[in-house]
């Protein structure tokens, strides 16, 4: 369960990071692409234009508003549950294959769902109740995967959570080196790296008698500072 929460930090400490702080904040969303304007941007993101990455997922963000409104009632904040699935369309963009005929608004919206059910699954369950059935991340087609199922697969999948498992271990170090001890606390309650279980940003307040607001700034501060040190 760690790792599947570290796995999911570590997609927020990226270069998109204003896009999430964008889609946290604001009631309006940018229109959705045309199909021929995705194509576009995919062709320009396959060949590494980093900024049409950036485009795809600004111009996709209704599709996250509209999906995390049957979650409403699991106790998660809007905005938490608006990050999350952002990361969910931020890796249907990077793993999505276009030669397969499918939309990237169907393949997203699976990736979205998962990501979602996966933070609220891993937030909701311990270290003592893992399973080998237990949902650790998605393969490329959007499907979830399990220990169960990373057992016994192809070499290169395997080293793909090996690979894994040495990134969040640096993301682990980098959060020791850099970030003060209230930013890494609230980052810590916020992602459920103690005792497994995520807080929300009022739950955290309450706990440091601070204001909401300041823990979301000191969130923020803290995933700048995670995002400058990976780079």
């Amino acid at each position: 369960m760690l790792a599947t929460v570290l796995a999911s930090l570590s997609f927020i400490v990226k270069p998109v990071l204003p896009l999430i702080g964008y889609v946290s904040s604001s009631s309006s969303f940018p229109k959705p692409l045309s199909q021929e304007e995705e194509e576009h941007y995919l062709m320009l993101y396959e060949q590494g234009d980093e900024e049409a990455k950036n485009v795809l997922v600004e111009r996709n963000l209704r599709l996250v508003a509209h999906i995390v409104k049957k979650y409403h009632n699991t106790g998660r904040e809007i905005d938490d549950l608006i990050s999350i699935g952002t990361i969910g369309l931020i890796k249907a963009i990077t793993t999505f294959d276009r030669c397969k005929g499918t939309r990237l608004a169907t393949y997203a919206a699976r990736c979205i769902d998962n990501e979602i059910l996966m933070t609220i699954r891993a937030c909701k369950k311990t270290k003592s109740e893992v399973s080998l059935h237990d949902p650790i991340g998605v393969d490329k087609e959007g499907n979830e995967l399990s220990l169960i199922d990373i057992m016994g697969t192809e070499p290169d999948e395997v080293l793909d959570e090996v690979d894994l498992k040495i990134q969040v271990k640096k993301l682990y170090a980098k959060m020791n080196k850099v970030l003060k001890d209230r930013e890494k606390t609230i980052i810590q309650l916020r992602y459920g790296l103690i005792n497994g279980g995520c807080k929300t940003q009022r739950e955290i307040a309450k706990m440091l008698g601070i204001s909401r607001s300041y823990v979301s700034r000191i969130e923020k501060r803290a995933i700048k500072k995670l995002n400058k040190a990976l780079m």
